[in-house]
């Protein structure tokens, strides 16, 4: 039997899924295109997951899962071809994930090793950080649900550091309004990073072994996307405030190790730098193992197997080929396509979330208003995402068009050339198939 987990644990799943890699690799991005409205665009990613995490908590009361995310599509929208393309759009997600931290990895440890971004060491260690941590896993030597705890711990101490420190150097006539960008480009500057709030999800996969959930889930999922919130807008005042826009477009890649040297010198480009190697590479480790690899097991076998002991070839499997797929992603597209990608990608999922709360309130005892609202808020948000790129960045449009087509064409024949009618089944999850069978 597992042992519950509680409140805490599951707040520092949210936190730590959501305070990856993410906000090293796009902050740069956000002020590129709101200027000094960064903050707002945060907030504006933010409200978006706040609402969707009403839905989850709703759903992960009704439908406790290791399946997550999956197992309520399946729930609201059957058992075929749709659920298993949602599932494969979420793999591809996670790759996408893997692809943008091995990215940030690449960019900061190039800019700690030669003082910028050189393209050829960039690629180098962004391939040699998959590959390293893929064979870690392979060889079973994957790091400890308490070494995460540590990792996650040293990564928001420096980063409240990084806040508590540099507040009080911020520029503030760089966060004027004459300083924001037009009002669509700051809320597709928010739209365009929505995947730095993507983890809260996660402690959906754990929602079977908590404690007191009907108290301690809302608890962990509200607070650690608030707590999030609050700690994006900081950071991003922070940035803001402490370097010029000129120095912040040239240093994207790695602005939050520029933003450092104003008030710690050459030692906090080297502080952030280094908490920005230790996250990605985390990051990295625990997609390739957790979340990637249970996607692809759906994918493949229909279910989450019983026990994952004895599905472990299918696991090595799995964590190869999202790993080689992930060094493609890294090394092929750009920082924008990769954001746009994995945004558009989770905003899918969430909304379909949201959809599936509204289609299930009588189940899950929701207020379909909330729901709805949720699905609204998404669906605009990916109208928006997709209008604003048509115009101005069609090229990162179409890259992403062209993964979620290619995801799809491929989902719909693996699913009918092997005319398995159960490959996804009834429950994902053969345990909550039982619970709900007694």
């Amino acid at each position: 039997m597992k042992n519950k987990i509680g409140f805490i644990e599951a707040f520092s799943i949210g936190v730590g899924g959501m305070v990856g890699g993410g906000i090293f690799a796009v902050l740069g991005l956000t002020i590129e295109l709101s200027k000094g409205a960064a903050p707002i665009a945060f907030f504006i990613a933010g409200i978006i997951a706040l609402i969707t995490a009403y839905s989850y908590v709703k759903l992960s009361l009704r439908y406790p899962s290791e399946g997550g995310t999956i197992e309520f599509i399946v729930q609201a929208f059957g058992n075929g071809a749709f659920s298993s393309f949602i599932n494969s759009l979420m793999l591809i997600s996670y790759v996408i994930m893997i692809a943008l931290y091995a990215y940030a990895f690449g960019s900061y440890a190039s800019a700690l090793i030669v003082g910028g971004d050189n393209e050829l060491i960039h690629n180098a260690l962004a391939i040699s950080v998959i590959i390293v941590f893929t064979l870690i896993n392979l060889l079973g030597a994957f790091m400890t649900g308490k070494a995460e705890d540590i990792m996650v711990f040293i990564k928001l101490a420096i980063l409240l550091l990084f806040c508590g420190v540099g507040f009080f150097t911020i520029d503030f006539t760089h966060l004027s309004p004459t300083e924001w960008m037009p009002l669509s480009s700051v809320v597709t500057g928010g739209l365009m990073i929505f995947l730095a709030y993507e983890g809260f999800e996660l402690i959906a996969n754990t929602a079977r072994d908590i404690k007191n959930p009907e108290k301690n889930l809302p608890l962990a999922y509200y607070s650690s996307v608030i707590f999030v919130i609050i700690l994006y807008i900081v950071i991003a005042m922070v940035a803001v405030g402490n370097v010029s826009f000129q120095e912040a477009e040239k240093s994207k890649d790695y602005i939050l190790a520029i933003a450092a040297e104003p008030f710690f010198g050459h030692s906090g480009f080297i502080l952030i730098g280094v908490a920005a190697l230790l996250s990605t590479a985390s990051a990295i480790n625990a997609t390739i193992y957790g979340s990637g690899r249970t996607a692809y097991l759906i994918a493949k076998l229909g279910e989450i197997p019983s026990s994952f002991e004895k599905k472990v070839k299918e696991g090595f499997e799995g964590m190869i080929i999202i790993a080689l797929l992930a060094i493609i992603f890294s090394i092929s597209f750009n920082l924008e396509n990769i954001s746009v990608a994995g945004s558009l990608g989770f905003l899918i999922i969430f909304s379909l979330v949201n959809l599936a709360n509204f289609r299930l309130y009588k189940e899950t005892k929701a207020n379909r208003v909330i729901a709805g609202f949720g699905f609204i808020l998404t669906l605009s948000a990916i109208v928006v995402l997709i209008s604003y790129n048509t115009l101005h960045a069609p090229k990162s449009l179409l890259s992403s068009i062209i993964v979620i087509a290619i995801t799809g064409v491929f989902s719909y024949l693996y699913h009918h050339i092997k005319n398995n009618k159960k490959h996804l089944s009834l429950y994902m999850d053969k345990n909550l198939q039982k619970q709900e069978r007694d």
